[in-house]
């Protein structure tokens, strides 16, 4: 095992970028070294502060609005960053922290498999990362895990795949403004339509993703793919951490998508997510339905909690990436996630 630590910068530190930082330092053989955000009310401020906890490090960390900085100053290994939803929103800042030889972990939706709608930028970031030497992933718990790397790992046991039924019915309460935007959470219905309409509503970003990742990973194709969004109206008053919504507004979103596979097989999705499910008797859950032989039925109840989710395969995902080929990588080309329970150092190759 090596001596020195693996060092972490994480950029963003909203929900999801705090949440790493806090689930980092219960591990052992981790060192954040730096962390960036644009939010005047956290900036030169200490992260153990922002964060409520014991400094369990030999340093401070001031969290800083400079990523340059930090990326020359404190040289990390590895960038996780929690800023984007979209490919062209991620690419930049990537393609920063790849030319300084570091690698990234992205929470970006659509990083979980650009190629299916970014095929020029994914062949400028996989160049870029084996230019440099450095590996770049794009995950998070969906898609990246409940809805895509999971169908292809069970479909593992089977002789034959025919038409799937994928399912995740979950909360958005632990994620922060963002995602509370993208969701169109607060609006009233007649502003989320025109915003539909006029296509500004993100919704959940990750369908067509998911569905290319499981056709790859299938050694298919996909030869078509559509998807449709509505709003979802609460009759009562509902308020999460990060979001609220007005009896007779929009608490959420439903979405459901269908893909055709190259042997004419049928991908059928279904996503429902909105704040405070339980507040109307709405059960969680992850669901997987797979004709074959044999068939597969799998259901996880509640859901996999969407924050906690993304935050814990995002840092368990980094001995995946150090270790891996340069390049730009998914998750069905590296070895399957799996939690850190001991010493990262433990789980990473020699050098």
């Amino acid at each position: 095992m090596r001596n020195n630590k693996v060092k972490v910068a994480i950029w963003g530190f909203g929900a999801m970028g705090s949440g790493m930082a806090k689930m980092i330092l219960k591990k052992e053989g981790f060192d954040i070294v730096g962390i960036c955000d644009l939010y005047d009310g956290i900036v030169g401020k200490s992260m153990f502060d922002v964060l409520k906890v014991k400094n369990t490090q030999n340093h401070d960390v001031t969290i800083s609005n400079d990523i340059d900085k930090i990326l020359d100053e404190e040289k990390p290994e590895i960038v996780l960053l929690a800023t984007d939803s979209f490919t062209k929103g991620a690419y930049p800042k990537i393609k920063k922290i790849v030319e300084k030889g570091i690698n990234v972990i992205s929470t970006a939706e659509e990083m979980a498999y650009p190629l299916a709608n970014q095929p020029q930028l994914t062949k400028e970031m996989d160049a870029l990362a084996k230019k440099h030497k450095v590996s770049v992933l794009g995950t998070g718990v969906n898609p990246g895990m409940m809805m895509d790397l999971l169908a292809v790992c069970i479909s593992g046991v089977m002789e034959d795949v025919n038409d799937m039924e994928i399912s995740r019915i979950n909360s958005l309460s632990p994620f922060g403004k963002t995602v509370m935007e993208e969701q169109g959470v607060g609006l009233s219905v007649e502003e989320f339509n025109k915003r539909l309409q006029s296509g500004d509503m993100a919704g959940h970003v990750g369908f067509k993703e998911s569905v290319y990742m499981i056709a790859h990973g299938l050694g298919l194709e996909v030869s078509s793919f559509e998807q449709s969004m509505k709003p979802i109206v609460t009759d009562i008053d509902r308020k999460s951490p990060h979001g609220f919504a007005a009896k007779g507004d929009v608490c959420g979103v439903e979405m459901s998508a269908k893909a055709t596979l190259s042997n004419g097989k049928v991908i059928n999705m279904y996503h429902p997510q909105q704040i405070e499910p339980e507040m109307v008797g709405v059960s969680t859950g992850d669901y997987i339905k797979i004709d074959g032989k044999p068939e597969i039925n799998l259901a996880n109840v509640p859901e996999v909690e969407g924050g906690i989710g993304t935050i814990a395969i995002i840092v368990n995902m980094i001995p995946q990436v150090l270790n891996a080929k340069p390049g730009l990588k998914t998750m069905i080309d590296l070895p399957v996630p799996r939690a850190i329970m001991g010493d990262v150092r433990h789980l990473l190759d020699e050098e």
